[in-house]
C-alpha cells in the first residue's frame, strides 16, 4: 500500500490528509473520552504517514525564515482577536457561528490540572504545531491550489498567482476550521506567502507558529472555544 502512495505524486500529497480527516470524522462518534484518544491516534497516524511520504515530496521542508515568523505571529493575533472585532462592528453572532463539533476541553473532561488533562493539552499543541501544518499545507498549497489550476499539477509553479485557485483553496481551507472566517483569511495569508516566496516550507513554518501560539493562548486563557 505504501509503495502505491509514495509512487503517486497525487496520493503522496492527498492520502495522509485524507486519513487524518477520516479519523477526525470518527472523533466525536464514540463518546467524549474517546475523542481525546482518537485525536492522539490520528496525530500519530499523521506523523507516521508524513515520515513515509516525506522524501517523495520535493517541496516539503521546514525552515525558519523571518517572513514566515511574521506571518505566523500576525495570523495568531488575527485568530484570537477577529471574533471580538467583528462583534463590535455589528455582527455579534459571528463568534457563535462555529463549524464542526464541541470545543476541546480536557480540563472539563478529566479535571483541572489532572495528569490526563495536561497530557491531552500537550498532545493537542504538539499535533497542531508539528503535524497538522505539514498535512494541511502539502494538501492545500502543494496539491489543491495547483490541481485547481490544472490536472498536471506538478507543472504549476508554487509561486504563480492564479486568482481562482487562490480563492477556492483559501475558502476550502477556511471551511475546514471551527473559526471559518479566520480560517479563510488565514488561507489567504499562507497561500500568499507561498506565492510570494515560491516555497511551501514558509507556509508550513508560519502555520506551525500560529498553531503553537494559539495552543499556548488556549491553555493559558482557558479559551477552549478556539479548539
Amino acid at each position: 500500500m505504501f509503495s502505491k502512495i509514495t509512487g503517486s505524486p497525487l496520493l503522496a500529497r492527498v492520502a495522509p490528509f485524507a486519513v487524518f480527516v477520516l479519523l477526525t470524522a470518527l472523533q466525536d462518534r464514540f463518546g467524549e473520552v474517546a475523542r481525546y484518544w482518537i485525536y492522539l491516534g490520528k496525530t500519530l497516524a499523521g506523523a507516521g504517514m508524513l515520515a513515509v511520504v516525506w522524501k517523495h515530496i520535493a517541496e516539503l521542508e521546514w525552515r525558519v525564515r523571518w517572513e514566515a515568523v511574521v506571518v505566523g505571529v500576525a495570523i495568531f493575533a488575527l485568530w484570537v482577536g477577529l471574533g471580538d472585532l467583528i462583534a463590535r462592528l455589528g455582527w455579534p453572532e459571528y463568534p457563535k457561528m462555529k463549524i464542526s463539533g464541541p470545543a476541546w476541553n480536557p480540563q472539563a473532561e478529566f479535571g483541572p490540572g489532572s495528569t490526563l488533562a495536561i497530557f491531552f493539552i500537550v498532545v493537542r499543541i504538539a499535533g497542531t504545531a508539528l503535524v497538522v501544518p505539514f498535512l494541511e499545507e502539502v494538501f492545500f498549497r502543494s496539491f489543491v491550489y495547483r490541481y485547481v489550476a490544472g490536472k498536471d499539477f506538478l507543472a504549476v509553479p508554487l509561486g504563480k498567482f492564479l486568482a481562482v485557485p487562490f480563492v477556492v483553496t483559501s475558502v476550502l481551507f477556511g471551511l475546514e476550521h471551527r473559526e471559518w472566517l479566520a480560517g479563510i483569511l488565514c488561507g489567504f495569508a499562507y497561500q500568499g506567502l507561498v506565492i510570494w516566496k515560491g516555497r511551501l516550507g514558509d507556509a508550513v513554518t508560519a502555520h506551525g507558529i500560529t498553531n503553537f501560539l494559539l495552543g499556548l493562548w488556549v491553555a493559558w486563557k482557558g479559551a477552549w472555544h478556539f479548539w
